[in-house]
């Protein structure tokens, strides 16, 4: 069989896939409205996954992996047809690819259909706003459109710090500068530091996957920066939860304190198929208020929720009340609600 990625890459655009998989023993398959379906070959062999695996690889000056360097990610190109976000890896000895498909333009909150507070969020002058879900669910594509509200709307100069780059940005209002992880800079943490002596007033982060990165997220939201960034958890209390349990106990109050000083909001979010075909976003918004603000210091984020559940005028909804809204107005069927509705909000 002779075919190469970008064949397989093209289809997987043209048919409106999400994602493109390539493994042994299979044929390819895509991911389209949340769902997987095999492209029309015969199951591929291990040579001919090698042979794309490695046609990706060299983009990145790779010949091969190792059990060194088992996986690696990398933003990959194809003129006239889009963008890609593919992680190559090694399974039981043989290539595996796994590719997100990116939208050539980057989308706004509007055709989002994101809340208004999502807005608000990117309009802060300084803080920390964090974006959680599972991997999949669109955090990339939120932080994408509130940069672009950012990108519109003020004379800001941003720094996005992300592994691989995804949506590319041009200059308007702000100046953009997009820092890759692995190619422009060799770590999350390392590049932050170095972000806070390059005069941002606003810094992406693609993702606090550790502790010296989240210190200093939080430092550089202290310091007067707005600090856009994503974790995977699936809720907000579960998120401020996260972020202190990195820290050792006799640091937590501390980091209370500070989170408390520097939270801006939490947007959990999920991707829905929708009743007519596509998927839909629903979010969870937590806004720090005061009273928001005093439960994280005196750690009580076990309340938090009931907080959510009465602070739908300042913006927040629980993750229940956005997908019974994705229903009540038709967007999503009842069957899809009752799947995506947090267990304690089940209909009984």
């Amino acid at each position: 069989m002779n075919i190469t990625i970008d064949e397989l890459l093209s289809q997987a655009v043209s048919q409106g896939a999400s994602d493109l998989h390539v493994t042994v023993e299979s044929p390819p398959i895509i991911r389209k409205d949340g769902e997987l379906f095999p492209l029309s070959y015969d199951k591929f062999s291990p040579e001919l996954t090698e042979k794309m695996a490695k046609e990706v690889l060299a983009v990145k000056g790779i010949d091969a992996l190792t059990s060194e360097l088992g996986e690696t990610d990398l933003s990959y190109s194809i003129p006239g047809t889009g963008r890609f976000r593919i992680n190559v890896f090694l399974q039981r000895n043989t290539y595996g690819i796994s590719c997100r498909v990116i939208s050539s333009r980057v989308p706004n909150l509007e055709e989002l259909g994101l809340p208004p507070i999502v807005k608000s969020l990117a309009q802060e002058n300084r803080g920390l706003v964090v974006v959680t879900g599972a991997t999949g669910s669109g955090k990339s594509t939120t932080l994408a459109a509130m940069i672009d509200e950012i990108n519109k709307n003020r004379t800001c100069h941003v720094v996005t710090l992300e592994d691989p780059i995804e949506y590319l940005h041009n200059h308007n209002q702000s100046i953009i500068n997009q820092r890759e992880i692995g190619s422009d800079s060799a770590g999350y943490a390392g590049a932050l530091r170095a972000a806070l002596r390059q005069d941002p007033d606003v810094i992406l982060v693609g993702e606090m996957r550790d502790r010296e990165t989240i210190q200093t997220a939080i430092t550089a939201a202290e310091t007067g920066h707005l600090v856009l960034t994503t974790l995977h958890t699936v809720d907000a209390p579960q998120t401020i939860d996260r972020i202190v349990d990195v820290f050792p106990p006799h640091q937590q109050n501390q980091i209370r304190v500070q989170l408390a000083g520097t939270l801006k909001g939490i947007l959990a979010q999920q991707l829905l198929p929708k009743s007519q075909g596509g998927r839909v976003a629903a979010l969870e918004c937590l806004v720090s208020t005061s009273g928001i603000k005093n439960l994280i210091r005196e750690g009580k984020t076990y309340q938090i929720y009931s907080q959510m559940q009465t602070g739908a005028k300042l913006g927040m909804q629980t993750m229940e009340s956005a997908v019974k809204d994705l229903f009540q107005n038709g967007l999503i069927t009842e069957a899809t609600m009752e799947k995506s509705l947090p267990a304690k909000g089940k209909l009984k």
